[in-house]
């Protein structure tokens, strides 16, 4: 079985509502990283010194790879990335091994066999 690792920024109040769309999709589980800060193509406000930004949250899942594509599209669409610049971006980054990862493997394989 290959893995996929999708790295999600995410603005903090989204996290929970793209957290619950990964999991429908397909996601066993993720880690998240609180009060991450980042800069897009607009450079951030700032009064007096202070950032005038939200926070991002990092959220990491690591994910079968014939499931990864429709779980990367889910927390897209449940983040409004497309529709609302600055609300977000997630990638996929193959992953070559993984370890401790035994009960996952236990879930996903029914849902996965035909295309193992």
């Amino acid at each position: 079985m290959h893995f996929k690792l999708i790295v999600a920024f995410v603005q903090d109040d989204k996290t929970d509502r793209v957290m619950k769309a990964a999991r429908e999709a397909g996601a066993t589980g993720a880690t998240v990283i609180n009060h991450a800060r980042g800069e897009g193509l607009k450079v951030s406000k700032t009064f007096f010194g202070l950032t005038l930004e939200t926070q991002r949250d990092v959220l990491l899942f690591l994910v079968e790879e014939h499931l990864s594509r429709e779980i990367l599209e889910t927390i897209a669409a449940a983040g409004k990335f497309e529709e609302d610049p600055g609300s977000g971006i997630a990638i996929q980054i193959d992953v070559e091994d993984a370890v401790g990862v035994t009960q996952q493997v236990a879930t996903l394989c029914p849902l996965v066999e035909e295309e193992l």
